[in-house]
């Protein structure tokens, strides 16, 4: 190399200058290419003891009619046919003629909890629910919707709740994940609603299934004997690449993530076929969930590899019905057929949690995006409501048998002790025993968290 001082002009001083600026820029909002900014900017500490180890999300996805199942109205029975007596919210395609339901609504067990007659097993169980019926959320379609029931966003890409929890607690088991999905749906958001966004990748959602089918109840790509050596030696092979990529990169959060997934991938290989063996269980305890039953065999499945799971120290796990509580039309017949499929299984989820001595440490959210308009749309449909809804909680530290909040005289907006979205996440995240205004992850400059700069916890469900 030569020895000579390099001559620069005004040009390549102007335009070597430039570049750079430039490239301080481009850091600046690029903090996982920052060595400082790849520590995880969080504070994972516990406010209070927590009351419960894990959550079974059972995503009733579509929206079932709150006015049909845990919210009763008998002002909505006395004036069906007549006209709503108030104006219609924005972007509604309904008559503003009232629809009562088929359903009989009942009180239930020693509690007195109104469940209607389109959810017999549940209503068994009616002692040991939660009914938060005061519920409201962003978003008049599904996306948006879906967005914040299970990212707490309605229009950006963000963490799942699922990642947030695996973030701040990791897994129960030192070889599986913290977080799975059954029967995910790929539309209104798809994988961005179990996904870990800019959270290190080993915090999105295991998979199993999708669109409300079990399928063959596997973890894709993980099949073959755990001996195998040449699936082995691909493992070796993908995370030497990986290393050598980081290496030459400098700390980077997306690659130091793909190498903790296929590190967790690798292990899964040996713990997770048993856990996944649903064989291993009674069969007197599969009928009980319905498995063999046609209508109910795939969620059924998926409620019983729940349990296991949870029993094995999986954090966050999502069951998803499929986006089939949507009825625009055909209510009877829908919700019927969508009740059918999955009434007894979660019953029977609720009974197992507690043979097991499981229920006091779980928490199971039964519920949608939204709830459903108590006016007609069509012939005989509800529309989307997202102004007014409930949500069942069922297990450690929430009050059981125990109704809170209010929906108007005919159930169309939440107007006494309103929860929001951003609110259920806040108190999940509490009963995990985690402050949600703690829980942050630095990124492109700023901290973001679950509830944003939004959510309260709501102590008055709590016992």
């Amino acid at each position: 190399m030569s020895d000579r001082p390099v001559q620069i002009t005004r040009r390549h001083f102007g335009a070597t200058c430039t570049m750079s600026l430039g490239s301080l820029c481009v850091s600046a909002v690029m903090p996982w290419r920052d060595a400082a900014a790849s520590e995880l900017a969080t504070v994972h500490a516990s406010q209070v003891n927590p009351r419960i180890k894990r959550v079974i999300f059972l995503f009733m996805h579509g929206g079932p009619s709150h006015v049909d199942t845990f919210d009763y109205k008998p002002l909505l029975a006395r004036d069906d046919g007549q006209p709503l007596p108030f104006d219609l919210p924005p972007n509604i395609d309904a008559v503003p003629k009232l629809l009562n339901g088929p359903w009989k609504f009942k009180q239930r067990g020693e509690s007195g909890l109104w469940v209607s007659s389109l959810l017999p097993e549940m209503a068994k169980e009616a002692d040991s629910l939660c009914v938060i019926r005061s519920m409201h959320t962003r978003g008049q379609s599904h996306g948006q919707a879906v967005g914040m029931i299970n990212t707490g966003s309605d229009n950006f890409v963000r963490p799942s709740v699922g990642a947030w929890v695996s973030y701040a607690l990791g897994s129960g088991h030192p070889d599986l994940p913290a977080h799975v999905a059954i029967g995910p749906a790929t539309a209104h958001g798809g994988p961005r609603n179990y996904g870990a966004a800019f959270l290190p990748a080993m915090h999105q959602a295991t998979v199993i299934g999708s669109n409300g089918k079990f399928g063959d109840g596997k973890i894709a790509h993980l099949n073959g004997p755990v001996e195998n050596g040449l699936v082995q030696q691909r493992f070796d092979l993908v995370n030497a690449l990986n290393k050598r990529h980081l290496n030459s990169s400098g700390p980077d959060r997306e690659i130091e993530g793909a190498i903790e997934a296929v590190d967790l991938a690798d292990r899964m290989r040996r713990s997770a076929p048993e856990v996944f063996d649903l064989s291993q269980e009674s069969a007197q305890l599969q009928a009980a969930y319905g498995i063999g039953q046609k209508t109910t065999d795939s969620f059924g499945r998926s409620c019983l590899l729940a349990r296991r799971l949870a029993e094995a120290g999986v954090r966050f796990i999502t069951v998803s019905s499929g986006q089939v509580w949507d009825q625009h039309g055909n209510l009877e017949s829908g919700h019927n057929k969508n009740a059918a499929a999955t009434d007894l299984p979660i019953a029977e989820l609720i009974r197992d949690l507690k043979r097991r001595g499981l229920w006091d440490e779980t928490m199971i959210v039964w519920g949608g995006e939204f709830g459903r308009t108590p006016v007609v749309q069509g012939k005989n449909g509800r529309d989307h409501n997202p102004q007014g809804f409930s949500m069942v909680l069922s297990g450690g530290g929430v009050k059981p048998g125990f109704a809170y909040g209010e929906t108007d005289d005919y159930g169309y907006y939440a107007f006494q002790d309103r929860v929001h979205v951003h609110d259920l996440h806040a108190t999940l995240l509490h009963l995990l025993g985690v402050d949600h205004e703690r829980l942050t992850f630095r990124y492109a400059g700023r901290d973001f968290r679950l509830t944003d700069v939004h959510g309260r916890v709501v102590h008055d469900i709590l016992v």
